[in-house]
């Protein structure tokens, strides 16, 4: 059983997945944020790789990457960020990146380095199953969980493919879109996941869109988990003594899933 598919053994319980991005504002604020995120009820906490062309996400998201870029951030350093925050908390950590990072770096090099800086599993949102094969392979010799994503506009051939081949958990998209916060959860988001859920076995965790412990609640009462990102960053955005807001909006939230 890997590190994440470890976190939903226990009946019921509903994961908080939190998103940041490496490197924003500054480093330091990576290895404050990410143990605080852990201690404050968080289960898993996707690492992003800062990139110039962001496809999946949006305006908040893309600001943070530019900023990371901006102050230097690399590939390299964010594995070494990995290295050091896997030795500060016990919760998986999942790199969210996209592939031309991957490929540029050297695919076996990467994962092996990714396996060695404690790094339990990838999301890469251009990656569609259909030519995943190759890092399906390759993930597996290294103990790495490559994690597919889905949305609601994929076709049930899509949607039985990454069943089959996604590792960890599945993650859906709850809208056609990009990331970032909204005020509304959209209405054909339950029968949504039910499609998926007489489909694949794996947890299904929802994510893009969601910004209130009220939300996070009424999603945890049809999926497996809730990701979190873009209200992060906006929390990190508005001042710089996060810690406290940070750590409040994220207990109220754990409060929330497990009511």
């Amino acid at each position: 059983m890997s590190d994440i598919v470890s976190v939903f053994k226990q009946p019921g319980y509903k994961a908080l997945v939190a998103y940041v991005t490496v490197g924003y504002p500054n480093i330091s604020a990576t290895l404050e944020i990410v143990p605080l995120l852990a201690s404050s009820g968080c289960d898993i906490v996707e690492l992003g790789i800062p990139f110039s062309d962001p496809l999946a996400d949006g305006t908040t998201i893309q600001k943070a990457s530019f900023c990371a870029l901006e102050n230097g951030v690399t590939p390299q350093l964010c594995l070494e960020v990995a290295e050091e925050l896997s030795r500060k908390v016990n919760i998986p950590l999942v790199f969210m990146t996209y592939y031309n990072l991957v490929f540029s770096y050297g695919l076996e090099k990467f994962l092996s380095v990714c396996a060695s800086s404690g790094i339990s599993g990838l999301i890469i949102p251009d990656l569609p199953p259909e030519e995943g094969s190759e890092l399906e392979t390759a993930t597996k010799r290294k103990g790495l969980d490559l994690i597919y994503l889905l949305a609601p506009t994929s076709t049930e051939e899509r949607s039985r493919l990454v069943a089959e081949r996604s590792r960890g958990f599945i993650y859906l998209v709850s809208v056609t879109g990009v990331t970032g916060a909204r005020e509304k959860l959209p209405v054909d988001l339950a029968s949504f996941v039910g499609r998926v859920k007489k489909l694949a076995p794996q947890p299904l965790c929802v994510g893009f869109g969601i910004s209130t412990p009220e939300q996070a609640k009424r999603v945890a009462q049809i999926a497996d988990g809730v990701i979190i990102g873009s209200r992060i960053i906006q929390l990190m955005e508005a001042n710089d003594n996060f810690v406290s807001s940070v750590s409040s909006f994220i207990k109220e939230l754990r409060q929330a899933l497990d009511k």
